[in-house]
């Protein structure tokens, strides 16, 4: 060992060994199980840059950098990789190098895989938020591998989002060094992060493990929901567990003896304000976004790939979870009570709260990393608490418009939302209470002020008709009211009614023309945005243009819905009664009103026309480029932006749905004939109120699509001013109108960005709540319970446990009976592991789900109701379907067997002993021409 290698128990300060070798210096030093290895300290790296000119060169290449502008940081240091990449390290390096790399190997002289991570100077510290700048390459095997692996570490202190950070920082570019550190690569097979306190509150008296299976990058960088297991740190036993639905895993590539690895691990904090847990507290792919600060989050592409001059392959890859480990917990409770053991020690060393990257490999703990928690002390509790919950002890449901609006949202998007409400449902909210609320970052309407207008207006026997629309209510449970008397409730609406009445009355006639021109309009709108060539232009173009349409959209949504009375609900319970459940489903599926089919069926029908040669990929994208499963999300992509999306969709969709809709069609007629020969004198009231109800239906699709297309005006005005503002996705941090200001010149919204972001991913990382909340709710605290239930929470009064068995119920949401095989989908992205003629299991769905709905023998939903999406379209596709079901994603797993029964509302478990073979004497049209077999109903 020399003055450049010197062992890992024997590193010393931070200024040597960086903070990163540091640390796990220390660790090692007191015995952790930390995996054996050594550090190339930040004298080999001063030796280097200081020989041949490579100082000067970096030098040359910062002269022209200017943080506020990116590429600039970009140009520089794809320089400077290329200077690294024509550096070989000197004999004096090389040497000790190769020596404590052979001294890592087996017996058998056998060289070691190797982990080699970059350690700053600056990481990894107390006042520093600055872990996960500088490259790891995974996997590493062979000396000269490993000799390329250290240069590119060497090279990543220079990479774009470095050299920003550091002049936005102060920090002095010739002040910091790396050394790197080697140490044998632990063969994971569960992995992730542990708080020494929770991350989420602070509580001091808990530990927050997070755990995944495989290697932990996919935990670090965000890119699979983990496990949650929360010890009680006085009694170390475990006190919650929630497990998840962990898709992917990364494993040791094979044959990659060229070592290259994963780059840079994320974000600059992890969540809830613990640094470098990933990029937690940015936003995930599927959002549309990427990491912390705009930037990617794993994958290095900051840092230096092939293109950069420096050879190799990557050594970790991803690969699907089997689906018999996707549900299961990464770690046992005894595991996790003994790193929580581990998590004590480690607190106890370094005297204050630490974020510890660990591993479990063959049964036995590894220490890969441990570092302060960044913030904490000062910041007790989170100041961005969105709960609505709070304000009192209402009833709250997630049915109908939270199917629209699935996700947490980011603060832009509700800001967009509540002007939503305010023009398309004015007359649902008292003044100082609003019908909707946000808890936990998650849309839901507040049924007790919808419950006190009813009541106020002698309405309240009609208050069953809810259950229709936002699905079913807890049994023996009084809807609570909000403290407000008949006459206030009569003096704060009567006026808004005075406003509201004769603006309907115009808008339904104006209806037509504005469903006709929105496309074009909204097109021509996107458009001026993308033109605008300063702040002011677009402020101004939002005032003038933008905001004005969308209140109009919003209104015309409000005529739209008020079109046919109680139609939509009345008559197909007048239906059923005279006919039936399969004939009235039947009797109100297919209608078409102005020539035109249900907006919900878009999608399917869309790429039923293209794989006809009916319409192109052009038309298609115009048409319903716009809807999706995140829609109401600014910061989501729409299928229109995604150049791929078509090609993802499954290949079966169109055929599968054309057949079914056939098959629609005749059940429809048929119905038509024995309605004529039971019933012949009420055929032609039936038909002109079947006709009521479905211009009722059609006008309320149409008006919401083109409402969601505005959305995509308003996403693309939020992108426009992140580019004219150079504050790229910290824009949907802010409202709106903090947006706006900041188009005019002023910054100070900007403050609030990074709080904002650390609540978004807090309230991300948590499960969906429950469909049915009762009183106040604590989204954390339910998700770390091990007995939350997904159906209803009372806040109230204890909860009685959820009846088990054999039989999940629901309601009927769309006729006929099938047996099959089980699938459950968290989102609708992961469609391509539903098999033709499964039964499709998830907790809610909405229009981007509509693509799948052909490759199911039956739907079965958590949330909804008769009036719910999975509902419509399952009884226009001639899909059974159980809606509501509350807890359906919890009981059922994959491989289980279950017969649904749509007519009554069940879900009966037959067997649940794994995969099974896709469907049981219930054949799909994708499989054979004559369709499902229909049992009873």
């Amino acid at each position: 060992m020399t003055d450049y290698v010197v062992p890992l128990d024997e590193g010393g300060a931070p200024a040597d060994t960086g903070g990163k070798g540091a640390s796990l210096a220390r660790l090692a030093a007191a015995g952790f199980p930390v995996p054996a290895g050594f550090h190339v300290t930040t004298a080999a790296y001063r030796r280097v840059v200081g020989d041949d000119g490579l100082r000067d060169g970096i030098r040359v290449a910062l002269s022209n950098v200017d943080p506020d502008l990116p590429a600039t940081a970009e140009a520089a240091a794809g320089r400077i990789a290329r200077l690294f990449a024509a550096h070989e390290p000197p004999p004096e390096i090389a040497g000790p190098v190769r020596a404590a790399y052979a001294a890592l190997g087996d017996r058998e002289g056998d060289p070691a895989d190797v982990a080699v991570r970059s350690s700053g100077t600056a990481e990894d510290l107390p006042d520093m938020s600055f872990a996960g700048q500088q490259d790891t390459y995974l996997n590493v095997r062979g000396e000269e591998a490993l000799l390329d692996a250290v240069r590119r570490c060497w090279a990543s202190l220079w990479n774009a989002r470095a050299i920003v950070y550091r002049a936005r920082n102060g920090i002095d570019h010739d002040e910091v060094a790396l050394a790197v550190v080697v140490q044998r690569m632990v063969p994971a097979d569960a992995s992730g992060v542990m708080f020494t306190v929770a991350p989420v509150g602070g509580a001091t008296d808990q530990i927050v493990i997070n755990a995944a299976w495989g290697l932990g990058e996919t935990v670090v960088g965000g890119g699979v929901t983990p496990d949650t297991v929360v010890v009680d740190k006085p009694s170390e036993k475990v006190i919650g567990t929630r497990v998840a639905d962990k898709v992917v895993r990364a494993v040791r590539a094979t044959g990659s003896a060229d070592g290259a690895g994963t780059g840079g691990t994320g974000g600059t904090s992890g969540a809830g304000g613990t640094s470098g847990a990933g990029g937690a507290d940015g936003m995930s792919g599927a959002d549309g976004m990427s990491g912390a600060d705009g930037m990617s989050g794993a994958g290095g592409a900051d840092g230096m790939s092939g293109a950069d001059g420096m050879s190799g392959a990557g050594g970790t890859r991803e690969e699907p979870v089997p689906d018999e480990l996707r549900r299961e917990p990464a770690l046992t409770g005894d595991q996790a009570v003994a790193l929580a053991r581990l998590g004590k020690r480690i607190e106890e060393l370094y005297g204050r709260p630490m974020d510890v990257e660990w591993a479990f490999a063959a049964g036995r703990p590894y220490i890969l990393q441990a570092r302060p928690i960044t913030g904490l002390d000062e910041r007790p509790a989170p100041s961005e608490v969105w709960n609505d919950s709070l304000d009192g002890d209402y009833l709250w449901t997630n049915g109908n418009l939270g199917e629209a609006i699935p996700d947490v949202m980011t603060p832009c998007t509700w800001s967009l939302v509540q002007i939503f409400m305010g023009g398309a449902m004015a007359t649902s909210s008292v003044p100082g209470y609003r019908a909707y609320g946000n808890i936990g970052g998650r849309f839901y309407m507040n049924l007790s002020v919808a419950a006190s207008v009813a009541t106020a207006f002698g309405m309240k026997s009609r208050l069953g008709m809810l259950e229709q629309v936002f699905g079913r209510l807890p049994e023996g449970r009084e809807i609570p009211l909000v403290p407000l008397s008949r006459p206030q409730v009569f003096r704060a609406l009567l006026p808004v009614v005075a406003a509201v009445v004769p603006r309907v009355v115009v808008n339904q006639r104006r209806l037509p023309d504005f469903l006709a021109a929105s496309p074009g309009r909204c097109a021509a709108m996107r458009d001026r945005i993308w033109d605008a060539g300063t702040g002011d232009d677009l402020a101004g173009l939002w005032d003038d243009v933008v905001e004005p349409y969308f209140t109009e959209a919003c209104h015309m949504l409000e005529a739209a819905g008020r079109q046919g009375g109680n139609a939509l609900v009345t008559v197909r319970a007048d239906l059923e009664k005279l006919v039936g459940e399969e004939d009235a489903g039947a009797l109100l599926s297919g209608l078409r009103a102005d020539g035109a089919a249900l907006a919900s069926l878009g999608p399917v029908t869309g790429l039923a026309r293209l794989a006809n040669g009916e319409i192109d990929r052009a038309a298609y994208l115009r048409e319903w480029g716009h809807r999706g499963p995140h829609e109401f999300e600014v910061a989501a992509p729409r299928p229109a932006e995604d150049p791929g999306w078509l090609d993802r969709q499954p290949a079966a969709t169109a055929s599968d749905a054309a057949a079914l809709l056939e098959r629609r069609r005749d059940a429809s007629q048929a119905a038509w004939r024995r309605l004529r020969e039971r019933h012949p004198r009420k055929v032609a009231g039936l038909r002109r109120r079947i006709g009521r109800w479905a211009k009722a239906a059609h006008d309320r699709e149409a008006a919401r699509s083109e409402v969601v297309r505005v959305f995509w005006v308003l996403r693309s005005f939020v992108l426009r001013a992140a580019g004219l503002t150079g504050c790229g996705d910290d824009l949907f941090f802010l409202t709106i109108d903090e947006i706006v200001r900041l188009l005019r010149g002023d910054r100070g919204p900007l403050d609030r960005v990074e709080e904002r972001r650390r609540a978004y991913g807090r309230y991300a990382a948590l499960p969906p709540y429950p469909a049915v909340i009762l009183g106040r709710f604590d989204p954390e605290a339910w998700a770390a319970d091990p007995d939350r239930r997904t159906d209803f929470y009372d806040g109230t009064a204890l909860t009685p446990p959820r009846a088990a068995g054999a039989v999940i119920t629901g309601f009927p949401g769309a006729s006929g009976v099938v047996t099959g095989t089980v699938r459950v989908l968290a989102r609708p992205e992961d469609g391509e592991r539903l098999e033709p003629g499964e039964i499709l299991v998830t907790t809610v769905t909405n229009i981007g789900w509509t693509p799948l709905f052909p490759r199911a023998a039956a739907v079965v939903t958590d949330v909804g109701a008769p009036l719910s999406h999975a509902a419509i379209v399952a009884r226009e596709l001639g899909i059974p379907a159980v809606v509501g079901c509350g807890d359906a994603t919890m009981r059922l797993r994959d491989g289980d067997r279950v017969r649904v029964d749509g007519a009554r509302g069940t879900v009966r478990v037959i067997s649940d002993e794994g995969p099974r073979p896709p469907t049981e004497a219930s054949p799909h049209p994708a499989a054979t021409a004559t369709g499902r077999r229909r049992e009873g109903g």
